[in-house]
């Protein structure tokens, strides 16, 4: 005897229900939505999970409010899970209510309980209570995310406006990455219109421009594809958890030892003569295909994930080429936060250091470089993860202490190439500042070019080595020290109050 014709009602129920929820906005919302040349919500998952793979949580959330304004679940990346969330714009402006809100707590739960990675796509406009009114003691989904922070890798992209309550979603995670389309602010216009009198655009309260320059928002894409591609990317280097290694990438003709000769011509052993960094991560990595972190802000340091031998790398880089390679503030804040991400996940760091130090100057002062500094130090000195230094030419003061320039602070490796110098300052400004004649001056230019051998002779380098050797010496290095790794890992502990 066969039941099934007793769950009929019920299932259409049920099905009703769900159509209603798949239905978002409805077709005018979503035309419109997708006439502005952005991906609805539900088009945004399917293009950043592998295809079939998705699977949805609290769909009947919100009632006739159609998965409350958030479509959540999880799905695979590159056959990793990954928990999901895309707010949906259509549907009452993306806004957060109750239902919402605790569906946001859930997916960060459920990232960390699963110890798997967390995306959130956001396009909303904050929480939907009417003035005055309070959710009480209904769990925030930021309490939850907070807790992923150095657990489970975070990530966020903003492909429209997000304000408020939302908005604070982007800067809690460890990586964001905005469309053209994207604003993100704490109020939106009308609020900013009404409270200061201020006539605005969300793109100048906002936009890309703004967001890129504060540093509020770490990349940018052509569109919503293009980003939604680079959050794969993004996560194609990190482990799921700080519970398992990074994975490393298949067979690879390009992961193997090879001289890198092309160094002799792109880095002058004139320590006055710029070069472009990026041509050096081109000739030392697997590939040239690196992706850079944060491109547009604090463009005296290159932040990057690469590959050596297969293994993912977090690469820290001084850009002769912005600042003569000095470390200014955004420099050094960028550099912490990304110091401090690839540790919580167990990435090598590769510091390639030539600067001439930290910015000096009044605007470099009021803009707070020793904090941001001693904010990098910070972070650079606590790492557990294996730390790898080359000096190609130049690292003085403390410039050279926050690119991992130190005896005894943990490193795997460090080399630097003969004639690198180093010490308090450069040759000519201790001239100046000593007030030292033509001839002293060539002396201590002397002196300072013999400073690599001097330093190699007590041991302040492992070793010299010819630029043509950087590769093969950071991939040795790199081979013995990842034979560490003979524990399971864990999360980092860190006791340092950051500065």
């Amino acid at each position: 005897m066969t039941h099934a014709h007793e769950w009929k009602v019920s299932l259409e129920n049920l099905d009703r229900r769900r159509q209603n929820s798949y239905a978002m906005g409805g077709p005018e919302r979503l035309a419109k939505h997708r006439g502005q040349g952005k991906l609805d919500a539900r088009a945004r998952l399917a293009h950043l999970l592998d295809p079939g793979t998705f699977q949805e949580f609290g769909t009947l959330v919100g009632g006739d409010i159609a998965a409350d304004g958030i479509v959540t679940g999880s799905g695979m990346i590159t056959g990793t899970p990954v928990m999901v969330g895309a707010e949906d714009f259509t549907t009452y402006a993306g806004s957060i209510g109750p239902g919402g809100n605790a569906k946001r707590y859930r997916l960060a739960e459920l990232a960390l309980r699963n110890k798997i990675p967390l995306v959130m796509l956001l396009e909303g406009a904050g929480f939907r209570a009417a003035a005055g009114e309070h959710y009480g003691r209904t769990p925030t989904d930021l309490i939850a995310q907070a807790r992923c922070s150095g657990h489970v890798p975070t990530i966020s992209a903003v492909l429209g406006a997000s304000a408020g309550h939302g908005a604070l979603v982007a800067p809690v995670c460890d990586f964001t990455i905005m469309s053209p389309q994207g604003a993100i602010f704490t109020a939106g216009p009308p609020v900013v219109k009404e409270s200061t009198g201020e006539d605005i655009t969300k793109e100048e309260l906002g936009g890309p421009a703004v967001a890129l320059a504060s540093g509020v928002i770490h990349n940018f894409g052509a569109n919503d594809e293009a980003v939604l591609d680079d959050i794969r990317r993004y996560l194609s280097y990190f482990p799921p958890s700080a519970w398992s290694y990074p994975p490393t990438a298949g067979p690879d003709d390009s992961a193997g030892p090879r001289a890198t000769p092309e160094l002799l011509d792109i880095v002058s052993r004139d320590n006055r003569k710029i070069y472009n960094m990026r041509a050096v991560l081109d000739a030392v990595f697997d590939r040239t295909d690196w992706f850079e972190v944060q491109p547009e802000f604090g463009r005296a340091i290159i932040c990057a994930l690469a590959h050596l031998g297969g293994h993912p790398v977090a690469v820290v880089a001084n850009q002769p080429q912005v600042l003569a390679g000095s470390v200014d503030a955004d420099a050094a804040d960028k550099a912490a936060h990304f110091i401090t991400v690839a540790d919580s996940f167990h990435l090598p760091i590769v510091f390639l250091a030539d600067n001439p130090g930290m910015l000096p100057g009044s605007r470099s002062e009021r803009a707070g470089v020793l904090r941001s500094g001693a904010r990098m130090f910070a972070a650079q000195t606590t790492a557990t993860t294996l730390k790898l230094h080359v000096t190609l030419r130049k690292a003085f003061g403390f410039g050279s202490m926050v690119m991992s320039l130190l005896g005894f602070d943990g490193q795997g490796a460090t080399f630097a190439y003969p004639g690198a110098t180093m010490g308090a300052m450069g040759a000519a400004a201790l001239s100046r500042a000593s007030h030292a004649g033509g001839d002293v001056a060539e002396v201590l230019k002397q002196m300072e070019l013999e400073a690599s051998y001097r330093s190699a002779g007590h041991l302040g380098f492992d070793e010299l080595i010819a630029p043509d050797e950087t590769r093969n010496a950071l991939l040795a290095a790199l081979q013995q020290g990842i034979y560490s790794r003979q524990s399971a890992p864990e999360p980092v502990s860190r006791t340092l109050i950051m500065p």
